[in-house]
């Protein structure tokens, strides 16, 4: 299963935060069982990731932290077929979360997780947050 990890869920893991942490730590593993899961990211979601990670821990500390990830998930592409995309799209209201949904499906992504899943109310993939998709598709 190709899975979408939006910027809150990458913010979750690298800053710790509760009560998230726990569920969206578990979905970042899923990249440790790659014969079952591949999971992405865009490049956009992780400059946000950096940036909020940047605010908590300092850059150096942020850097290190962007590394262990990026290392490990797959890259989804921000082109201009997905910029047009969006453009066209109507019922999308947010640009940022238009061009992480159209990388999502450009990468064959069957799912995006988010903890804002009411922004993707276009999407025509399944959106879940981390803990209801531990539920469904892990446990």
């Amino acid at each position: 299963m190709r899975i979408f990890l939006d910027a809150n869920v990458l913010i979750s893991v690298l800053n710790r935060e509760y009560p998230l942490f726990p569920y969206s730590s578990r979905v970042m593993s899923l990249v440790d069982y790659p014969n079952k899961f591949r999971v992405y990211t865009s490049p956009l979601c992780l400059a946000i990731a950096f940036y909020f990670a940047e605010k908590k821990s300092g850059a150096e500390q942020a850097r290190e932290k962007i590394y262990l990830i990026a290392r490990k998930l797959s890259f989804t592409t921000v082109d201009e077929n997905v910029v047009m995309s969006v453009s066209r799209n109507k019922k999308i209201l947010d640009v940022e979360d238009g061009m992480q949904y159209y990388s999502a499906v450009g990468s064959g992504c069957d799912c995006i997780i988010t903890e804002d899943s009411k922004d993707f109310h276009f999407s025509e993939i399944e959106v879940l947050g981390s803990r209801s998709f531990l539920e469904n598709h892990v446990f």
